[in-house]
């Protein structure tokens, strides 16, 4: 697209409302027009290099009007020039904030620059934006406003590194009610986790184990000992686990691989988990015992089951899951999905297969009534919403 087709896209009361120093909406309409044109993609250099001078213009017009206009089109634009993104963030708080939430052209440096100006809205603004690189998340925790430091903690998209938790950890070691902002987080390190155990309030420690995975050690430890605080499902951190095979080396250093937990495990659909279990029992490599397992026949299953020593009478509560387990298909990964497919995996397995263990039954019912309890919970906003 050439300047001149961008040109004779405008309308001649385009042209004279951007010639008029007294009809700012007008100016404002055209600033609009010609910003949604500029970001079309097919300009070549030194088409961009007239559209940046036209956007300069439109950034300095002393009308609140056109310059907001500029802002809130080409706030998430990567067509906006830095220097112009530099000039509208230095704007008033209207024009300003949509840039500073949203602009790719800002850099680390101008983010930076702007956490240190001590501006609480616009500290809100970075804390808020879909990606936070990490030296910015380091200048917030250190500098920012409590809020904004709270925004950047619960945003998945703030990059947290060793260095940043251990200054929001030094920050507001006496405000546990901060801290526990990152119990909201979708993932968290191991070693974090740990830390927030002995800081955080009993209900925010429920909510942590039940989100994140604990270290295996301190997972057993807890559901060991009626002292602590938590109360710490070991079914549920297996499935949490991200590295399943050291977890269940832990359980059984433990004596807690038991049959039982194993069996539950399974119903849960924690099938990663009971492969390494399988695989640790049997004392064959994890791969090895995959093949076994999802072998199309039964030889294989039988084999690696033989094999890890569990008692004969779980086998065919086993084979109703595994099969169960091929028979269905998991959704993309949200929470609904998982709930979904945890329902009809128990349904498949308590049809297929009468002889399941009671107490293990109980528990599966148990855990699928809370899991839709917690997903009836998060949609209800949802729903006042609509």
């Amino acid at each position: 697209m050439s300047v001149k087709a961008l040109r004779s896209r405008l309308t001649r009361e385009d042209v004279a409302r951007l010639a008029s120093a007294q009809d700012d909406e007008g100016r404002a309409l055209a600033a609009r027009k010609i910003c949604a044109r500029i970001s079309m993609p097919g300009l070549s250099e030194s088409e961009r290099a007239a559209a940046n001078a036209i956007l300069e213009v439109l950034a300095g017009d002393a009308a609140e009007i056109v310059r907001r206009a500029l802002s809130v089109t080409l706030a998430r634009s990567p067509s906006l020039p830095r220097d112009v993104a530099r000039r509208l963030a230095a704007d008033i708080d209207s024009i300003a904030v949509p840039v500073i939430a949203g602009s790719p052209s800002l850099t680390e440096d101008d983010l930076t620059e702007i956490v240190r100006s001590g501006v609480l809205i616009r500290q809100l603004a970075i804390a808020g934006r879909a990606e936070v690189p990490g030296k910015v998340v380091r200048e917030m925790v250190m500098r920012a406003g409590d809020p904004a430091v709270q925004r950047v903690i619960a945003n998945d998209g703030a990059h947290f590194d060793a260095g940043s938790y251990a200054l929001a950890f030094e920050r507001y070691r006496d405000q546990p009610a901060m801290l526990e902002t990152f119990v909201e987080r979708a993932s968290l390190p191991m070693e974090v986790t740990e830390k927030l155990i002995n800081v955080i309030s009993e209900a925010a420690v429920e909510r942590l184990v039940s989100r994140h995975a604990l270290p295996p050690q301190l997972a057993v430890e807890l559901a060991e000992t009626t002292r602590e605080r938590a109360t710490v499902d070991l079914v549920e951190q297996a499935g949490l686990s991200p590295d399943p095979r050291r977890f269940v080396q832990q359980l059984q250093m433990n004596g807690r691989l038991t049959p039982s937990l194993i069996l539950r495990a399974l119903f849960r659909g924690h099938m990663s988990f009971f492969e390494h279990c399988m695989a640790e029992l049997a004392g064959i490599p994890h791969s090895k015992a995959w093949l076994l397992i999802h072998d199309a026949g039964p030889l294989g299953l039988d084999a690696v089951f033989e094999r890890s020593g569990l008692p004969r009478r779980i086998l065919p509560a086993i084979r109703a899951s595994v099969a169960a387990y091929h028979s269905l298909e998991l959704g993309p990964q949200g929470p609904g999905d998982v709930v979904r497919f945890r329902a009809a995996l128990a349904q498949r397995i308590f049809t297929q297969f009468q002889g399941a263990p009671e107490a293990d039954l109980e528990y599966c019912m148990s855990r699928l009534d809370a899991d839709m309890r917690a997903m009836n919970d998060e949609a209800a906003p949802e729903r006042l919403a609509v």
